[in-house]
């Protein structure tokens, strides 16, 4: 059931939504007038009708303006070389007179024609002909030093003429503004006269880092007030080049100087370039960070060096690192934003530069045990220097954990730097108070009093949208910002610019617009205007918030450099070696601890687990190699570390990735303990390899329940690198190794019963087991092994015979290799090393049968270990014969052969391609 409401509250409600409908049609009115403006202003120039060209005729290889520039420079070009020609060849050939007047009436008109021809319309000619112009200036200045100036130093007068000349063509170039050489060749030629004056050496000339600095400080101010984009590229770079100059200089001033009175001086020029570099940053949106960078750096070398010369060596890092400390604290205090990220990255260079400084020592710190490996359990280091190898003088050591905790305390200080109220504005400042769009002020003025609806009070805050045109107002009467809506709250499509399009004049101007409609106010914020404001605004001085990504990176690196702080300790206050190693333990369980419980690590430092396991790791395996100076260190530590790893493996909470390396860790771990329990007790090394397999069986165990886990794998591999170091110290004892192949054999079957190990394991166990079958035969010093392998290769083809009338698809590899293999390959062992005919030519005929067989039979196993073991039997025997032949052929022959043999390969490259293709799918073909 519907209510209809008064006819008077009924009028109401229309009036006030033909208000809101008015106002939004002025509103995209004016939006429309602003779009086509814009539209015309990004079209380019009509350009003139292409002229009409036969068909077929070929275009132009140049166009009429390119031909025109090349021949007005191939002309200046030709014009200035006669001039120098003439006055410096032809100069002695007339008067003082006739030299001046040929001069001088030369370069007037040169300088005078291109006004003539900027009235015609002829640029190009005229700045081909003001080029000539220029040349002409200087040749000038050159006669007048010969003739009237003979006995003026060349430096100097070169810098009074430098100057001369920078100054008459910047007024000359000013003077005609439409000419573009000028202007840039006088800026060129500005950079020389301090430059020179310098170079003279006289009494009154200034120190050349002084006349680079005030040349680069004349540079900035030419490339702020320039509006020529080719003007401010060469004044920049100018000001870089002497900039930068002056600062090495400086710098190299600062770092050289004995006493802190002596380093006051170049501190003074660091600082003066800095204020240059400043001001260049705070008028200049390009240049504000690179600019605010140099300031940055030379602020902290001028401070820094005075204070580095006033404090012993191993302290000079850490002073100009406090000065970095201090620049990153003034950064929060106020200084403008568009100042601030450079100014930030010129302290994190200097706290970079300081932690690198530092690194060398934890490296050594961490490497320096490998040094001393030559005396294991010796018990003869009693202090940390002498554990670790470190030869340093105390001055290199004594500064570094201060410098590492500093920059660590640095980078936890930017991690916790987050956004709060005192940051930048998220959004667009608001217009000023009485900007807001009046809706209804052109139609409500004829409409009853009692139509008039309710407008946008006077002075409500209207931000400007990212177009650079006033929104709606965003604010309301209690400051929290409103949602964009239409008309009767109806919220606008994501995209939509609004219903205000800009503020509307108030006041006679408004009375004079047509009714309905509106125009665009003046530039907002954030339209072009905002670049021309000042970098020292209020608006401008909230602190620049880190990104997240460089705080979640600041946490994990603050962790890492405590650690590595933590670690030079010892070695920085000579600490004796039961400390040393008891902090390095400590140390690495407390980076394990990391890689724990990164719950609470996952809001300051994400990272945090991998930053943990990687100390763990390093500190882990130095202090193993540490603990190697007594038997006590080395039992102890390696038993806490294979249980502390172990036991950061079963509680991490960091991913299946950190868990696995864990794992790992401690498998080699473990190995390692072992070993060392091996050691201690004096077994052989062949013995030792016994000891050495408890970790393959132990790991296979625990495979075994862990099944599918990502962590079984990493350490089934870690296991069997434990299982060949068993091997190789078996190695020396041929019944011994025998057996630990078998034994590995066994350990590669147990395995080889879970499905996902199948194959690959049981692959391996059955080359485990015929190779250490073959070497208990060579063990045994069996002449004739087929005695032992025949018994094994007739049942194992028996076997396969069978397997293959079950399952005529069943790969010939499986059911016939491990048979052949068992005999072939110990009896071609044997034939190259049997000095009688018989093995040799029996073991041919059976592999030559072998060949047949399997090339009849389609059988891959076959052919391809019959083939093998008749190939290299045949070499075998031939090869007397072949060396015997080859050493009877001229020197000269075998290469012959051998490039004839390369240009029929390549002659029929495609062909032989094609054969060894057809061989490869007909070997992939059989079974």
């Amino acid at each position: 059931m519907e209510t209809v409401p008064p006819p008077a509250e009924e009028l109401a409600i229309l009036d006030r939504e033909l208000v809101q409908l008015d106002a939004r049609r002025a509103q995209l009115l004016a939006r429309r007038a602003w779009l086509l403006t814009s539209i015309r202003q990004s079209q380019p120039a009509a350009r003139p009708a292409p002229v009409a060209r036969p068909l077929g005729a070929p275009p132009p290889e140049t166009s009429p303006p390119n031909v025109q520039n090349l021949l007005l420079t191939l002309g200046g070009i030709l014009l200035t070389i006669a001039a120098i020609a003439f006055t410096l060849v032809s100069w002695g050939h007339l008067g003082i007179g006739g030299r001046s007047a040929v001069l001088g009436a030369v370069t007037v008109a040169a300088l005078s024609a291109p006004v003539l021809l900027l009235r015609r319309g002829l640029a190009s000619t005229a700045e081909a002909v003001a080029g000539l112009g220029l040349v002409l200036m200087a040749l000038d200045a050159y006669a007048l030093h010969r003739v009237a100036l003979p006995d003026t130093g060349g430096l100097g007068y070169t810098a009074v003429a430098s100057a001369a000349l920078a100054g008459l063509w910047s007024a000359y170039g000013l003077s005609l503004d439409r000419l573009r050489t000028p202007l840039p060749v006088a800026v060129l030629t500005a950079q020389l006269p301090l430059v020179l004056w310098a170079l003279t050496a006289s009494a009154g000339a200034p120190p050349m880092e002084w006349a680079l600095l005030a040349t680069a400080a004349f540079d900035v101010v030419v490339a702020l007030s320039a509006n020529r984009a080719g003007l401010r590229g060469i004044a920049t770079t100018g000001a870089a080049a002497a900039g930068g100059s002056a600062l090495l200089i400086g710098a190299s001033q600062s770092v050289t100087a004995a006493t802190p009175l002596a380093a006051v001086a170049p501190a003074v020029l660091l600082l003066t370039a800095a204020g240059v570099a400043l001001f260049a940053a705070s008028r200049s949106p390009e240049a504000a960070t690179a600019a605010s960078v140099a300031a940055g750096l030379a602020a902290i070398a001028a401070v820094g060096g005075v204070a580095r010369a006033g404090v012993p060596e191993r302290w000079s890092v850490l002073g100009y690192l406090l000065c970095a400390v201090a620049l990153s604290g003034l950064v929060r205090m106020g200084i403008p934003r568009r100042l601030q990220p450079g100014l930030i990255s010129a302290s994190a260079a200097v706290h970079a530069a300081a932690a690198l400084s530092a690194l060398p020592l934890v490296a050594l710190t961490l490497a320096g045990p490998l040094t001393v490996l030559d005396s294991i359990w010796s018990g003869t280091q009693t202090d940390a220097r002498g554990a670790l190898g470190l030869d340093l003088p105390e001055s290199v050591l004594s500064a570094t954990p201060l410098v590492l905790l500093i920059v660590a305390a640095t980078l936890t200080a930017a991690s916790r730097w987050s956004p709060t109220a005192e940051g930048p504005p998220t959004g667009p400042p608001a217009a000023p108070a009485g900007t807001a769009p009046q809706a209804a002020a052109g139609t409500a003025a004829h409409r009853p009093a009692a139509a008039e609806g309710p407008t946008p009070p006077a002075g409500t805050a209207v931000a400007p949208s990212p177009e650079g045109y006033a929104a709606e107002p965003s604010a309301t009467p209690t400051g929290r910002a409103s949602d964009a809506t239409g008309p009767e709250g109806v919220p606008t499509p994501e995209g939509h610019p609004g219903p205000a399009a800009g503020p509307s004049p108030s006041g006679p101007a408004a009375a004079s617009q047509p009714a309905g409609e509106t125009h665009p106010g003046p530039a907002t914020p954030t339209g072009p205007a905002s670049a021309a404001q000042p970098a020292w605004g209020p608006a401008s001085r909230g602190p620049v918030v880190p990104g997240p990504g460089l705080r979640n990176l600041a946490a994990p690196l603050a962790l890492g450099l405590v650690w590595a702080a933590l670690l030079v300790v010892p070695p920085a206050l000579d600490l004796g070696y039961a400390v040393t190693a008891a902090l390095h333990v400590f140390l690495t369980i407390a980076a394990l601890g990391l890689t724990v419980r990164p719950a609470w690590l996952a809001r300051h430092a994400p990272a945090g687990p991998v930053v943990g396991l990687g100390c763990a790791l390093a500190g882990g395996v130095s202090v193993a190699l540490l603990s190697l100076a007594t038997r006590p260190a080395t039992f102890a530590v390696l038993a806490t570390l294979a249980a502390s790893f172990t036991a950061a493996a079963v509680a991490t909470r960091a991913g299946r990735a950190v868990q696995a390396v864990l794992a790992c860790a401690a498998t080699g771990f473990a190995t390692a303990l072992l070993g060392a329990i091996a050691g201690a007790v004096e077994l052989p090394p062949h013995q030792a390899a016994w000891v050495m397999l408890a970790i393959p069986a132990a790991v296979a165990l625990l495979a075994a329940r862990l099944r599918r886990h990502p962590v079984a794998l990493p350490m089934e591999l870690t296991a069997a690198a434990a299982g060949l170091l068993a091997v190789g110290l078996a190695a020396g004892d041929r019944p011994t190794l025998a057996l630990v192949l078998a034994l590995c054999g066994v350990i590669a079957a147990g395995t080889a019963v879970r499905a996902e190990r199948r194959p690959a394991a049981g692959y391996l166990a059955t080359a485990l087991f015929v190779l250490a079958g073959w070497v208990r035969l060579y063990a045994s010093d069996v002449a004739s092994p087929e005695a032992y392998t025949l018994p094994v290769t007739l049942p194992a083809l028996a076997v396969g015979v069978l397997r293959r009338r079950r399952d005529p698809e069943a790969s010939s590899w499986t059911a016939y290799g491990p048979g052949l293999a068992a005999t072939l390959l110990p009896s071609l062992f044997a034939a190259w090393g049997d000095e009688h005919w018989l093995r040799p030519l029996l073991l041919g005929l059976a592999a030559l049968a072998l060949t047949l067989t399997g090339a009849r039979l389609r059988l891959q196993a076959l052919l391809v270990l019959g083939g093998t073991v008749l190939a290299l039997d045949a070499l075998h025997e031939l090869a007397p014969y072949v060396v015997q032949v080859v050493g009877a052929l001229p020197r000269w022959l075998p290469p012959a052969l051998a490039g004839l043999l390369l240009l029929a390969v390549g002659a029929t490259y495609e062909q032989r391609l094609r054969d060894a293709r057809r061989l490869r799918d007909s070997l992939g073909r059989m079974r």
